[in-house]
């Protein structure tokens, strides 16, 4: 009978761990696209750090020169990133974050703002590595490495940011609800749920990143203060930050390269990861 219990016991510890490891969806995924290993819930690669009020959760692959990976919001998740980080391992020590609030990092009880996103990345660098860092980041992840650039020039050695461009009150509407997003792609959100180590606050993120995103400026005041070179990239049919704003925002940072990706929207690097992947490769080798 007890070897029987032990049998059941290991079992489901086998079950379980699988079903840990089990590839992760990216929000809109299509059917044809398989994202092999789980990031943003592997176990192997996972680790935790405080910052101030929030865990923040990040995985770790490869070695090498340390790039951080910021995803987008909301929408956003590490494995939307798995193209870049599946690329990036094999040379570099990849750092991939889980931004507050989404996958398994506590939202915490702080307003959002792109000095706390940069702050949390911060502290996940000083947990991984004493040297400097390049960036990549997203959407929401970019906004943060413009932050992260400006605040710390000194930890930041080059950046390629993708779809954040130009940005101040009323320039866009943010008032999106969880309930809305789960409508467009619940597999996606229902997913992420399970993730969360707060479910039930999914409506405060949305909440907090509206008000924060309906108050921010991403101007010459924060962009001429990065230091380092920089590669803007969006697609040129990017409804959310428009090509004209992300060329202006360019523009602003001093060491700026621009790339504009035909005929894509605002994740121009998953419709086009082939001409995105051969825009970075020479900014990242130079």
């Amino acid at each position: 009978m007890i070897s029987r219990i032990i049998q059941t016991f290991i079992f489901l510890f086998f079950i379980s761990t699988i079903q840990a490891q089990k590839p992760l969806i990216r929000a809109f995924q299509p059917a044809n696209v398989v994202n092999k290993i789980p990031y943003g819930n592997n176990p192997e690669a996972g680790h935790y750090v405080q910052a101030k009020d929030a865990k923040i959760y990040y995985e770790v692959y490869g070695k090498g020169q340390s790039i951080l990976i910021l995803h987008g919001g909301l929408f956003g998740s590490t494995v939307e990133m798995a193209d870049f980080i599946d690329q990036l391992k094999q040379n570099y020590q990849v750092i991939a974050i889980s931004l507050r609030g989404h996958g398994k990092s506590e939202l915490g009880t702080d307003p959002i703002s792109l000095e706390q996103r940069a702050n949390d990345a911060m502290a996940v660098i000083n947990a991984v590595t004493k040297d400097s860092v390049t960036l990549l980041g997203f959407s929401d992840g970019g906004y943060a490495a413009y932050q992260l650039a400006s605040t710390y020039p000194n930890r930041v050695k080059k950046m390629i940011v993708i779809g954040a461009g130009e940005l101040y009150p009323g320039v866009r509407e943010f008032n999106f609800t969880a309930k809305q997003a789960m409508s467009f792609d619940k597999a996606f959100f229902e997913q992420q749920l399970k993730l969360m180590p707060e479910p039930n606050r999914l409506e405060d993120l949305f909440a907090g990143v509206n008000t924060c995103y309906s108050k921010l400026t991403v101007g010459k005041d924060l962009l001429g203060n990065i230091k380092c070179p920089v590669l803007v990239m969006a697609g040129d049919k990017d409804d959310s930050n428009p090509v004209e704003r992300v060329v202006k925002a360019a523009r602003f940072i001093p060491k700026h390269q621009i790339c504009i990706i035909p005929n894509t929207t605002h994740e121009c690097f998953t419709e086009n990861f082939e001409a995105a992947w051969t825009s970075i490769v020479p900014f990242l080798r130079n």
